[in-house]
């Protein structure tokens, strides 16, 4: 009886123990879905920032390449601080876990 008990127990804490891993792997992709659309936000804004700033003095005469290599350089910029915070972060979870 005690057995039967036990196994059902375990039985039971193995399936919970599956159902977290599950949670896991689902909450993990959605912290990259999150990760990502930051990133894709952060990007359309960084254009409209550059577009406004040309824009504001210019109505009449608009050079594109230039604007264009604006936001090219604004995404670089960009790019490097989001890699900066990710090293970072990833230092200070190192960190944390020694």
């Amino acid at each position: 009886q005690n057995e039967k008990e036990l196994q059902d127990v375990v039985k039971q804490q193995e399936e919970k123990l599956l159902q977290l891993i599950d949670k896991s792997g689902e909450v993990m992709r959605l912290k990259a879905e999150v990760s990502e659309l930051k990133r894709l936000l952060q990007r359309a804004e960084t254009e409209a920032k550059v577009l406004w700033e040309e824009m504001r003095g210019k109505e009449d005469q608009v050079d594109t390449a230039y604007i264009q290599e604006r936001v090219m350089l604004r995404r670089e910029v960009d790019k490097l601080r989001l890699l900066l915070v990710e090293k970072e972060d990833e230092n200070m979870r190192l960190t944390d876990k020694y």
